[in-house]
C-alpha cells in the first residue's frame, strides 16, 4: 500500500464516545418500552446501559474509564443525548420539553452503574517486552532551525517529483524543502493543511490537493477547503483553486475514477464534531464537481481505496475514530453510490487513530494494522488500552487479533519493508505519549524478525521534537524507505505540569535508513 502523507487525520479524531449525528441521537435513543427495576444496581443498570446506549456504540466497560472521568466527562455528555439536562456539570434534571430518551429514575441508576464499578485510577502500561534504546540503523538528519515555535500540521512527500512539503497551524503557508532541506514558501492555503496528495494534471504540471482543516478544534463551523494546487506556478506565493468549501474540519481527501468515467473524482474526510460525513465528489465534463454522501457519520479519521471484492471497481475502507468506532468497508454499487457494511467494532473510549492494510503474514490477504490513542478531547488520562495492534485476515475480511504492543496514545503507524529483510516492520509515533514516565514511546520502530514477532526500538529522538505526524518515502534516493517526522511543538498537552523538553524549532526531522541485511 502506498505511505503517502495523511498528515493529521489520525490527531484530530474527535471526540472519544457518544458523538453521531443529531439526528441519529434523537431517533435512535429514544424507546417506550417501560423498565421495571429489581433493586439490583448492578443488574439493572447493565440492562439499561444495554438497552439505551448500545443504540448508539459498542456497550463499554465501566472499567475502561476511571470514576471520575465517567462523572465529570463522559456521563454528562452522554445524558443530553438521552434526553437530559444538566447544571454544575453532574447534576440531571429532565425539561418537559424533553420527551423520550431516558427517564432521571433510570438514569440515576445508569449513573450508580458506572460508579460502582469503575475504577479510581487505570491501571500503567506494561510492556510485553522492553524497549531497545538505539538507532536501529537509522541516522538523524534535521533541517535549519526555525526562528519561532513550530506547529506542523503537515509533513508530505511527492515521489513524482522527489520534492518535501510542510506546512504549519500558524502561518498556513505551504513550504517546499530542496534536496539541503532549504525552504521555499510555494503558496498561502486558506487554513492549515493536514493532507496531501500529489498527481500529474491534464497538461503535465505537477500539481498537489490539499486538504485545509479550517478549525483545529473538534467543532461544526464549516470553513475548511479542499483545494488544488499547480506546484509548477511561477509566482513567488501561487493560489489555489477550490474543490470544495463550506465543510466541516476536511482531515483526508482521497482521488480515484470511482465511476469509472475517465475523470477523477475525490473522496472527501469531514470530521465535523457533532455534524461531520464522507463524500464522493464526481467530477463532471466541465470539471466542476456535485456532491454526494457515502455517509453521515462525523468522526472518519482515514480512508484507504482499492477493489477490495475484486469487481473492477473502486470501493473504501473508511475508520472512524468516535462514536461507532470501527472500520466500515463502503462497497462500490456502479450506480455511483456504496454499500456499507461493518467489518471490526471497537470500544467506543479507543480513541481510533489510524489504520493500513497490509499482507503482514504473507498468507495473500491484507491484513489490518490499527492504532488507536486520540486522548484529548474529554478523557486526558493515560489508557492501557492505546498502542499498536495487528489483526490478521481471515477471509472475507474476518479479521483476527494477532499481535498488541501498548503504547499511550498512539497516532499513527507505518508498515513497510525498511530493514530488507522481506518482511513488514511498523513505525509508530504517540502525539499523547507517557512524555513524563516514558518519552522514548512517542517514536518506536517495530523490526519484525520472525512472523508477527517485534523487535521494538526506541529510537532516541524525543529531544528533537513533540511528533504529530508521520510520512515514509525514499528521501535520499537509496531505495530504502525513510521516515519523516512532523513536530508539533507546543501546546495540547494532557499532562499536568509537562513543560517541552523537545526542541519547539525544528519544523522535522528525516530518519535516514541504512539498515542492511
Amino acid at each position: 500500500m502506498s505511505h503517502r502523507n495523511t498528515g493529521l487525520y489520525a490527531f484530530f479524531a474527535i471526540i472519544f464516545f457518544t458523538i453521531l449525528s443529531t439526528s441519529m441521537l434523537l431517533s435512535g435513543c429514544k424507546s417506550n418500552s417501560v423498565f421495571q427495576s429489581t433493586g439490583d444496581t448492578i443488574a439493572d443498570g447493565k440492562v439499561l446501559v444495554q438497552k439505551y446506549c448500545t443504540k448508539c456504540h459498542e456497550e463499554v466497560d465501566p472499567k475502561l474509564l476511571t470514576k471520575d472521568v465517567w462523572n465529570f466527562h463522559t456521563l454528562p455528555t452522554m445524558s443530553r443525548y438521552l434526553g437530559l439536562s444538566t447544571f454544575s456539570q453532574t447534576n440531571y434534571y429532565k425539561k418537559p420539553t424533553d420527551t423520550g430518551g431516558v427517564s432521571l429514575d433510570e438514569w440515576l441508576i445508569i449513573r450508580t452503574y458506572f460508579n460502582k464499578l469503575a475504577p479510581n485510577e487505570l491501571p500503567a502500561i506494561k510492556e510485553p517486552q522492553p524497549l531497545l534504546n538505539d538507532w536501529a540503523g537509522f541516522t538523524l538528519r534535521k533541517p535549519q532551525a526555525a526562528d519561532k515555535v513550530v506547529h506542523t500540521s503537515l509533513v508530505a512527500f511527492d515521489s513524482i517529483n522527489s520534492k518535501l512539503y510542510t506546512s504549519d497551524l500558524v502561518s498556513t503557508k505551504l513550504t517546499e524543502w530542496d534536496a539541503n532541506l532549504k525552504p521555499h514558501a510555494v503558496a498561502d492555503l486558506p487554513s492549515a493543511p493536514v493532507d496531501a496528495i500529489f498527481s500529474k494534471g491534464v497538461n503535465g504540471q505537477n500539481e498537489g490537493v490539499f486538504s485545509c482543516i479550517g478549525q483545529i478544534i473538534p467543532m461544526d463551523f464549516p470553513n475548511g477547503k479542499v483545494v488544488n494546487l499547480n506546484l509548477d506556478g511561477k509566482n513567488a506565493v501561487n493560489k489555489p483553486s477550490i474543490i470544495q468549501e463550506d465543510l466541516g474540519r476536511p482531515v483526508q481527501t482521497l482521488a480515484g475514477d470511482f465511476n469509472k468515467d475517465g475523470l477523477t473524482d475525490y473522496v472527501i474526510l469531514a470530521q465535523g464534531h457533532f455534524v461531520g460525513g464522507v463524500y464522493l465528489m464526481k467530477q463532471k465534463s466541465d470539471h466542476s464537481f456535485i456532491q454526494s454522501n457515502i455517509s453521515d457519520k462525523p468522526g472518519a479519521v482515514q480512508a484507504i481505496a482499492g477493489d477490495f471484492n475484486q469487481d473492477g471497481w473502486l470501493d473504501l475502507m473508511v475508520l472512524y475514530g468516535s462514536g461507532e468506532e470501527g472500520l466500515w468497508l463502503y462497497t462500490n454499487d456502479h450506480k455511483g453510490g456504496f454499500t456499507g457494511r461493518s467489518l471490526i467494532n471497537f470500544p467506543a473510549v479507543n480513541g481510533s487513530s489510524s489504520f493500513q492494510l497490509a499482507d503482514i503474514n504473507h498468507d495473500g490477504k491484507l491484513d489490518l494494522i490499527y492504532t488507536c490513542g486520540y486522548n484529548y478531547k474529554d478523557s486526558r488520562i493515560l489508557k492501557p488500552y492505546h498502542g499498536l495492534y495487528v489483526f490478521t485476515n481471515q477471509g472475507d475480511w474476518s479479521f483476527k487479533q494477532s499481535y498488541y504492543y501498548p503504547i499511550n496514545g498512539t497516532t499513527k503507524a507505518i508498515a513497510a519493508d525498511f530493514d530488507g529483510d522481506g518482511d513488514l516492520d511498523i513505525a509508530t509515533i504517540s502525539f499523547f505519549a507517557d512524555l513524563k514516565g516514558n518519552p522514548a514511546e512517542s517514536f518506536i520502530y517495530f523490526e519484525q524478525d520472525k512472523p508477527l514477532s517485534f523487535k521494538p526500538h526506541a529510537i532516541p529522538i524525543s529531544k528533537y521534537g513533540h511528533w504529530m505526524n508521520m510520512t515514509v518515502a525514499d528521501v535520499n534516493h537509496d531505495g530504502k524507505p525513510d521516515i519523516i517526522l512532523g513536530n508539533y511543538a507546543d501546546g495540547l498537552l494532557i499532562q499536568d505540569g509537562l513543560k517541552p523538553f523537545w526542541d519547539q524549532h525544528l519544523p522535522f526531522v528525516i530518519l535516514e535508513n541504512h539498515t542492511q541485511k
